[in-house]
C-alpha cells in the first residue's frame, strides 16, 4: 500500500539552520550528562580510595573492574535497540516491545550467572566474604536492564530522557555508594551502595517510557530470536575492542619492570580520558548511521569530531606537560611526563576506532569484528616482546592505527553507494 499524499505535508524539511542548532543542542545535553556521570563515577572511586585504604580499595576495584565486562552486554542490548528503532522507526513499539522483554531476561540471566560464579570470584579476588560478590551479581541485573531501555531511548533520538538515564547512572552511585562506606568502610558496603545506585537509572528509564504499547503486526520485530542473535553480536564486537583497549595494562605489568609499569598505568588514565572524551557522538551519531541515507555523512562527521577533540588533547599534552603530568597523578608521574602526548595520541585512536566498530554494528557488520579480535591478539603477540614503556606504547599505537586503516576503508567501501546493512 502506497502512501496518501496528504502525509508528505507533515514531515517539512527543516532548514540547515534548524539541523544544526538541534544537533548542538542534543548533543550538548548527552555531552553535559556523560561528563557528569563520568565524574561522578571517578569521584567515588577516588573517595572509596581515601576511605577504604589500599587493602579494601583493592577489592572494590576489582569487582567494578568485573563491571565493566558485565557492561559489554548493556551496551549490545543498547546497540541492538538503538540501530534497530533508528532503521525501522515505524514499527518502534513492536520493537520496544520485544527488546524490553529480551533486555529483562538478559539482566536475570546475568544476574543468576553471577550468582552462581559468586563463590569463584570471592576466592579469586580474595574479597573478605562472599556478599561484595552477591552485591554484584544484585546490581548487575539493573546495569543489564539499564541498557535496553538506554537504546530504545537512543533509538527514538530522545536526548533529554536518555541524558536523565546516564545523569543517574553516575550520580547516585556517587552520593549512595559514599554514604555506604562512611557508615561502614567494607567492601561489602561500598558494592551495597553501588548494587542500590542501579535501581536508579532503571526507575528514570521505566518512567520514561511508561505507557501502553500495542503489539503490531506479525512480522521480525515480534520475534525474540533474532533479536538476542544481534544483541548476542554486538556484545562479542563490544568485548573485541574492550580487549583490544584494556589488554595493554595487564601486559605491561608482566613485561615491564614495577615503576615502569606504574608510570605506563599512570600515562593511561590519559588514554582513557581521552577515549571518553567524544562518548556523546558515538551516542548522538548511532541512530543516523543506522539509517541508510545519513550514515556515511554521520559517520564522517563523527571521526572529524572525535580527531578534532583527540588532537586538542594531544596539543595540550604536548605543550602543558606539567598540568598533565598532576591530571595523571601528580609528580610521582614525572618519568612519564614528557610521553603523555603519546598516550594521549593512543586515546584519539581509540576513540576513532570505537566510532568505527559502532558503525559497524549501526550497519550489521561481522568481518569488522573477526579483524578487531585478530588485532587483540597480534598487540599481545608483539607486545609480550618490549621491555619498555616506549616500545610498548609503539606497538599499542601502531596495531591500533593499522586497524583504524583498514576498518575506515571498508567502512568506506560498504557505504559507498549507500547499500542496506550487509554483513561485512
Amino acid at each position: 500500500m502506497t502512501a496518501t499524499p496528504q502525509a508528505t505535508p507533515q514531515a517539512p524539511a527543516r532548514s540547515l539552520g534548524t539541523r544544526l542548532r538541534d544537533a548542538t543542542r542534543d548533543g550538548g545535553a548527552i555531552a553535559a550528562a556523560i561528563v557528569m556521570m563520568n565524574v561522578a563515577t571517578y569521584s567515588f572511586q577516588m573517595v572509596a580510595a581515601r576511605v577504604l585504604g589500599p587493602e579494601q580499595y583493592g577489592g572494590v576495584s576489582a569487582l567494578m573492574a568485573l563491571f565493566l565486562v558485565v557492561a559489554v552486554v548493556q551496551l549490545g542490548l543498547q546497540a541492538t535497540a538503538a540501530r534497530r528503532i533508528a532503521a525501522d522507526p515505524d514499527d518502534v513499539e513492536q520493537i520496544e516491545r520485544v527488546m524490553l522483554t529480551v533486555t529483562y531476561r538478559a539482566g536475570w540471566l546475568v544476574g543468576g550467572v553471577l550468582l552462581l560464579l559468586a563463590p569463584v570470584v570471592w576466592q579469586v579476588l580474595r574479597l573478605d566474604s562472599i556478599v561484595p560478590a552477591l552485591l554484584l551479581a544484585a546490581g548487575a541485573v539493573p546495569l543489564t536492564i539499564m541498557g535496553g531501555q538506554a537504546g530504545v531511548l537512543q533509538g527514538e533520538r530522545r536526548w533529554v530522557p536518555l541524558a536523565l538515564v546516564y545523569l543517574s547512572l553516575g550520580v547516585p552511585r556517587l552520593v549512595l555508594g559514599t554514604v555506604a562506606i562512611l557508615i561502614r568502610p567494607t567492601e561489602g558496603a561500598a558494592m551495597a551502595g553501588v548494587a542500590a545506585a542501579m535501581l536508579v537509572p532503571v526507575a528514570v528509564g521505566w518512567w520514561a517510557l511508561r505507557g501502553t504499547r500495542s503489539p503490531g503486526a506479525d512480522n521480525d520485530h515480534n520475534r525474540i530470536r533474532p533479536t538476542v542473535r544481534e544483541a548476542v553480536s554486538g556484545s562479542l564486537a563490544l568485548m573485541a575492542f574492550f580487549v583490544l583497549s584494556n589488554v595493554d595494562i595487564v601486559i605491561a605489568r608482566n613485561v615491564l619492570p614495577a615503576q615502569e609499569a606504574g608510570l605506563y598505568a599512570g600515562g593511561l588514565i590519559l588514554t582513557k580520558a581521552v577515549l571518553f572524551l567524544p562518548q556523546f557522538v558515538v551516542v548522538v551519531a548511532f541512530p543516523a548511521m543506522s539509517t541508510v541515507a545519513e550514515r556515511r555523512r554521520a559517520l564522517l562527521r563523527s571521526l572529524t569530531a572525535g580527531a578534532v577533540l583527540g588532537g586538542g588533547c594531544v596539543v595540550g599534552a604536548l605543550v602543558l606537560a606539567d598540568l598533565a603530568t598532576f591530571f595523571v597523578g601528580g609528580s610521582e608521574y614525572a618519568g612519564v611526563s614528557g610521553r603523555l602526548w603519546a598516550f594521549a595520541t593512543v586515546g584519539t585512536l581509540l576513540a576513532l576506532l570505537q566510532l568505527l566498530v559502532y558503525s559497524v554494528l549501526a550497519r550489521q557488520g561481522t568481518a569488522s569484528t573477526y579483524l578487531t579480535w585478530g588485532a587483540a591478539v597480534v598487540l599481545v603477540g608483539i607486545a609480550l616482546l618490549q621491555d619498555t614503556v616506549n616500545g610498548l606504547l609503539l606497538t599499542v599505537a601502531g596495531v591500533d592505527a593499522v586497524l583504524l586503516v583498514v576498518l575506515l576503508a571498508m567502512s568506506l567501501r560498504h557505504m559507498k553507494h549507500d547499500q542496506a546493512p550487509v554483513a561485512d
